[in-house]
């Protein structure tokens, strides 16, 4: 019974034989977390079908091991005669497993150096086999790469100097720290509760606590407006459109590094949509109903309260994709409504859509639709899961040599708190963005339809700012930069050091960071993104003053601070952020 209440309305067994299979591969997909076996077992074919039939490429491999084995043997030999020789391959840049210094100990450097070729010969093995598709390619070699880490010397106790030396000092107490840890946290799983220490980041009190109040509630969104606290004001209002994937507060965090506080303090008078956490019943929730109960209703909502002037808007991540979307809309329906919008690392053209492409084609997008028909959602511990394994080394086998096999438990800090504050999807949406946005590229290709029509970036004729990080492996940033081969109107492009989330929230002062910038008007000549790199000099601090003086560079003057107004629902945070 409590599957079949987590149904579509059609009686299972009267159903087409369809739904039998829906509900076999929504079983399944709760196994694998949502990913595809068939999927996984094609791109497998595929690779391993042209490998066999590439005798010279087969050649080559042998070679190389051979070489690597030689290589490793004379290291290895020279070691035991106390000489100090070269290393055999330096690790990538972004591997840091082997920088302890007890790793050039005997037989340690012996073992990660050994490690490191064999990842070496496997990324060659998976790579560069004619006829393999792309895609195949890049999943068999995120495949191996994923296995390769998981028997990494650096996650054994037994094969990690650092390991052993903790465990000699403490004698042991490390590793009994980190089996409390291991059971803490596999009773927190099981109850659903959040990360330890999570409970100390509250929305509305130490984060989310920018004063405001609710001014516009429907079943989709809370609408807050933010109190000013300048005397003067710019007369456009600024409404920002987060992702509804995450919390809005990632823009709202601490005092120190919130976005909102920063804006306001510049005089910007900010609303902010918070979205309501979807639960089963909302899996007929389409894209449409996020544009139109989201977006539109937010925009018209402000114009209600600061009525005959623009809005900025400014969309972060899939709330800029739907920002952009909404524009587009707006450039036909209501061209009055916007002033200028600013996309966050927000993606329009997703034919390099980042290493998410990994777990995206025909094959996986049915098996998780089918998942999602089962639960009415997507829980965010299965898209949590395919986030992880992106960067498996940080996110994954680094945190557990930490607290397991250290027992050193990384200290709570306020994003870390945000993402571990997590949101479900719909499953009409989620399937439809994935469709039409990810997989077919629709709005990009002017053929995604808004109730039915055709909506066109190219209409879009307010002026553009958009922002992308350096570093950002779900938005990347030439992706991003793609939004000049289509608007046709002013564009300032912004890039920051950082990833997703942290190039975004990069607060004066924040140290080592650094940013791009420079401004295309309709009828300079398109620059590639390296041409666009190599022209643009690199400047020192945050990126959050420049992007300030643009909008202020779009805005008619400022105005007296407007005082509050009867429309209060209740004080900022709102309801919906609360929501598990």
């Amino acid at each position: 019974m409590p599957i079949a209440r987590r149904l579509p309305h059609d009686d299972l067994w009267s159903a087409s034989p369809t739904n039998l299979d829906r509900l076999l591969h929504g079983l399944l997909g709760r196994l694998t977390s949502g990913i595809s076996p068939a999927a996984l077992s094609l791109a497998g074919i595929d690779w391993l079908l042209h490998l066999s039939t590439s005798p010279g490429k087969q050649w080559q491999l042998v070679g190389q091991a051979l070489r690597q084995f030689s290589r490793l043997g004379s290291h290895a030999l020279a070691m035991a005669a106390d000489q100090t020789p070269r290393r055999c391959i330096e690790p990538l840049p972004q591997d840091h497993r082997f920088d302890d210094p007890a790793w050039q100990r005997w037989p340690f450097n012996w073992l990660s150096q050994g490690f490191l070729l064999q990842q070496q010969w496997w990324h060659h093995a998976t790579t560069g086999i004619g006829g393999v598709s792309a895609h195949h390619e890049q999943v068999v070699a995120f495949v191996a790469r994923q296995c390769l880490d998981m028997v990494s010397p650096s996650n054994h106790p037994l094969a990690n100097p650092v390991v052993l030396d903790a465990t000699v000092r403490e004698a042991g107490a490390n590793l009994l720290r980190g089996q409390q840890l291991l059971l803490e946290d596999w009773q927190r799983t099981l109850a659903g509760q959040q990360p330890p220490e999570a409970e100390y980041f509250r929305p509305g009190h130490e984060v989310a606590a920018t004063p405001g109040e609710v001014v516009y509630r429907n079943d989709l969104i809370e609408l807050i407006r933010y109190t000013p606290v300048t005397e003067t004001v710019f007369a456009e209002p600024l409404l920002i459109v987060p992702a509804w994937i995450m919390k809005y507060y990632i823009l709202d965090l601490s005092s120190h590094n919130s976005l909102v506080r920063f804006l306001i303090e510049r005089g910007h008078v900010v609303f902010m949509i918070s979205w309501r956490n979807p639960i089963t019943d909302d899996r007929d929730l389409g894209m449409d109903d996020y544009l139109q109960h989201g977006v539109i209703d937010a925009l018209r909502a402000v114009r209600a309260i600061v009525p005959d002037v623009a809005i900025n808007a400014v969309g972060y991540c899939l709330g800029g994709t739907l920002l952009a979307t909404a524009a587009a809309w707006l450039a036909r329906h209501d061209p009055t409504l916007l002033n200028g919008i600013t996309l966050l690392a927000a993606q329009t053209d997703f034919t390099e859509a980042g290493e998410l492409q990994l777990f995206i084609d025909d094959s996986q997008l049915d098996f998780l639709d089918d998942l999602m028909w089962l639960q009415g959602t997507l829980d965010h511990r299965q898209m949590a899961g395919a986030f992880r394994l992106l960067r498996s080394n940080d996110l994954i086998w680094s945190a557990l040599v930490d607290n397991y096999l250290m027992g050193q438990r990384a200290t709570m800090n306020d994003l870390m708190a945000w993402n571990a504050d997590t949101t479900r999807m719909p499953y009409r949406m989620h399937s439809e963005y994935l469709r039409s946005f990810f997989l077919g590229n629709d709005l990009f290709a002017g053929r995604y339809r808004v109730q039915g029509s055709v909506v066109s970036l190219s209409d879009i004729r307010v002026p553009i700012c958009a922002v992308a990080t350096e570093k950002d492996h779900v938005a990347p940033w030439r992706s991003v930069f793609k939004i000049q081969l289509l608007a046709d109107t002013d564009i300032c492009f912004i890039l920051a050091s950082g990833g997703h989330n942290g190039g975004i929230v990069s607060e004066p002062g924040h140290r080592g960071r650094h940013y791009r910038i420079a401004q295309r008007h309709p009828d300079m000549h398109y620059m590639s993104p390296d041409e666009w790199l190599e022209a643009t000099p690199q400047r020192d601090g945050s990126w959050w003053p420049a992007w300030s003086d643009w909008l202020a560079q779009q805005s008619c003057g400022r105005i007296a601070a407007p005082a509050s107004g009867s429309t209060s629902l209740g004080p900022a945070p709102g309801q919906y952020v609360l929501q598990r």
